[in-house]
């Protein structure tokens, strides 16, 4: 029988989707219990070093001393890595994307700016801001400064259909969704492009390029945003480590938990 830990993000990096990432974290417990494993489900705020002992590890967690512990244990299968985690911080993550080639917004354009803080991922959504010009995001840039938020990163307004997508690597498992048709927003500021229009673009060019990026960053369990421009050609805006899976729990649950 095996082994399986879960462990809960701390609520500080589940800004207003508290309970949608428990319930992912539930439902694939439930697949693994079904399947004879062992499981076994706890926050990232209690003391690890006391968490039952484990043969897969399935992480949410961010905190940096939840990926500190996670990188002593040996002979443990771990989703996702630690390593990969700490890769999706955005000033980590953009390097990583120019480095693989993968379409990325421009520095500079004309409908406004993106300022967001590149050491950790969002915790509110004074982590994310929208500037309208060059004066403003440089007050925006003061105010991040002042929270004491060193490393940021900058890109220009991509103007097209806002795509949220989610993925398990390696799985086949691949699913994009427009926010505006079914109005779940974490933030008002994905209401930014306006309703979607649905432009035509490439599903599959869009997957193997996310696979190819999950692969370079080391995670398994991702999702992301992207502009699709009018012309089909599109932008990563935005990759992380195990979303929510909000829109499509049942079938991210199955795929995880296939994972083993």
């Amino acid at each position: 029988m095996k082994r399986v830990l879960m462990i809960q993000r701390a609520e500080v990096f589940s800004p207003n989707s508290v309970e949608k990432d428990l319930a992912i974290l539930e439902a694939v417990a439930q697949r693994l219990r079904s399947k004879g494993c062992e499981v076994s489900l706890v926050s990232e705020t209690a003391p690890l070093e006391s968490a039952p002992s484990a043969d897969v590890i399935f992480t949410m967690g961010r905190l940096p001393e939840t990926l500190s512990w996670l990188k002593t244990l040996e002979g443990v299968q771990i989703v996702n890595r630690p390593e990969g985690i700490e890769h999706c911080g955005r000033c980590q993550l953009e390097a990583l994307m120019a480095r693989i080639g993968t379409p990325m917004p421009p520095k500079e354009g004309s409908d406004g700016y993106w300022l967001k803080r590149g050491d950790q991922a969002a915790q509110s959504q004074g982590d994310v801001v929208f500037a309208p010009n060059r004066e403003a995001l440089e007050q925006e840039i003061q105010k991040m400064q002042q929270r004491d938020i060193s490393q940021y990163v900058v890109s220009a307004h991509v103007v097209g259909d806002l795509v949220k997508f989610y993925g398990v690597q390696g799985t086949g498992f691949f699913r994009y969704y427009y926010p505006t048709d079914d109005g779940q927003f974490k933030f008002a500021d994905e209401a930014r492009n306006g309703e979607a229009r649905h432009y035509a673009f490439s599903e599959a060019r869009l997957q193997q390029c996310v696979e190819q990026l999950a692969e370079a960053v080391g995670i398994k369990v991702y999702g992301g945003d992207a502009i699709v421009r009018a012309d089909g050609s599109w932008c990563i805006i935005d990759f992380n480590d195990w979303p929510s899976f909000s829109r499509c729990r049942d079938e991210a649950a199955d795929a995880i938990a296939d994972l083993i």
